[in-house]
């Protein structure tokens, strides 16, 4: 298995799922100040989270591919010489 596609793939997929939850977070964020104290600079704060949860999710998922690939091909290499 390549340690590189296999850790993008991983980031590819993590930065959907962050992206994902950045949109329920900031709308669902809109709805509670709407329905509550109104817009404030916490409503700006969670539209931020559209951009940060991918960053740090696809980070999360580039770093876990590559550790579930580096895994993989010395799980692999343990297996051959049995």
């Amino acid at each position: 298995m390549k340690i590189r596609p296999t850790a993008t793939r991983f980031a590819r997929w993590g930065a959907y799922l962050g992206l994902i939850c950045g949109v329920l977070y900031s709308f669902g964020g809109v709805v509670v100040d709407l329905l509550t104290i109104g817009l404030n600079w916490g409503t700006l704060m969670a539209f931020g989270a559209l951009l940060g949860m991918p960053l740090v999710f696809g980070a999360f998922g580039f770093f876990l591919g590559a550790l579930i690939a580096l895994i993989t091909n010395g799980v692999g290499a343990v297996l051959d010489r049995l």
